[in-house]
Order: structure tokens, then C-alpha cells, then sequence
């Protein structure tokens, strides 16, 4: 971005960029909660949301990427070390101790939530201040509510099949 785009943005260049480092932060590590959470998972319906969460590990990284850009763009600096996601995240990564498909689950759904917040609040800050930034935290926070909503189905699907077997005990 040419020095004269940011100076027109209508906004506090610094608190967006850090708003898009935090954002940064926690799009590594939903790439890496998916990505581990795929590979450790067991328990019913394994083979159908395994591929399903390594497509939103590969979404995830592809926000790092476009938040990263537009950090550049801003005249800022992505966070450099991976030490620092961490202390910039505001959503929590949680260790997949518990393998079982429905943990899995439920972490990342905590996650999902928690980014759309985070966009949410991006989009309000740069809503009619800057555009270019506005319409990429729409555009993520609508990926992220295609995640809440597949991993929702999922849980439910879960749930269902859990009430089924309970029936058939009887």
C-alpha cells in the first residue's frame, strides 16, 4: 500500500495493525488446532471429519496469509516469531489431550467462535474507514461461520447417533 492509501485511512493505523497481529496469531494456531486435531482424532465419524478439518486447517493458513499481506500493506510487521502467538491471541489453543472426535469438536468450535468475534470486530472498526480491510474481515468471518455451522452439524450428528444407540439399549 502507497504511503498516501494509509494516509487516508479514517482509522488508528497502529490499533489496526495490532488488531490484525492478534488476528494473525490466532489464525496459526486455528491452523495448527485443526491440523493436529485431524491427525489425533478417534471415535465415530473419524473418516468423515478428518478430511473436513484439514480443509479448514488449509483455510485457516490461507487467513494467516491474507491478514499477513494486509499487515504489510498497512506499513506494519506480521509477528516474526512464533513464541509470540501466544501472547497476541485472544482465543485459546487447547492441546487435543482428549482424541475423541467430540472434544475435537468442541475445541474448535470454541475457536470458530472466537474468531468470529474477532473479525466482527475488525469489520466494525474499518467499517467506511478503510475498505480494503473491512472487506477481508467479512469475507474471513464469513469462512468462519461456514466452520461454526459444519461443526455444529457435526455435533449434532453426534448427538443423534449418541440418542439412537442409547434406544436401542432398551
Amino acid at each position: 500500500m502507497g504511503k498516501h492509501a494509509v494516509q487516508i485511512l479514517k482509522l488508528d493505523t497502529d490499533k489496526l495493525i495490532l488488531m490484525l497481529n492478534e488476528a494473525l496469531a490466532e489464525e496459526w494456531l486455528a491452523y495448527y488446532q485443526y491440523w493436529i486435531g485431524a491427525r489425533v482424532m478417534e471415535g465415530p465419524m473419524r473418516s468423515e471429519v478428518e478430511p473436513e478439518l484439514l480443509l479448514h486447517a488449509d483455510e485457516e493458513l490461507a487467513h494467516a496469509e491474507l491478514v499477513a499481506n494486509r499487515i504489510l500493506q498497512l506499513v506494519g510487521t506480521p509477528l516474526l516469531n512464533p513464541n509470540q502467538w501466544t501472547k497476541f491471541s485472544k482465543c485459546a489453543y487447547e492441546e487435543p489431550i482428549d482424541s475423541y472426535v467430540e472434544a475435537i469438536l468442541n475445541q474448535n468450535l470454541k475457536g470458530e467462535r472466537c474468531a468470529i468475534q474477532r473479525y466482527q470486530d475488525i469489520a466494525e472498526f474499518t467499517n467506511g474507514k478503510d475498505h480494503a480491510t473491512y472487506q477481508m474481515a467479512v469475507q474471513i468471518m464469513n469462512d468462519e461461520l461456514e466452520h461454526e455451522e459444519d461443526i455444529e452439524a457435526w455435533l449434532n450428528d453426534l448427538a443423534r447417533m449418541k440418542e439412537d444407540f442409547a434406544k436401542l439399549r432398551m
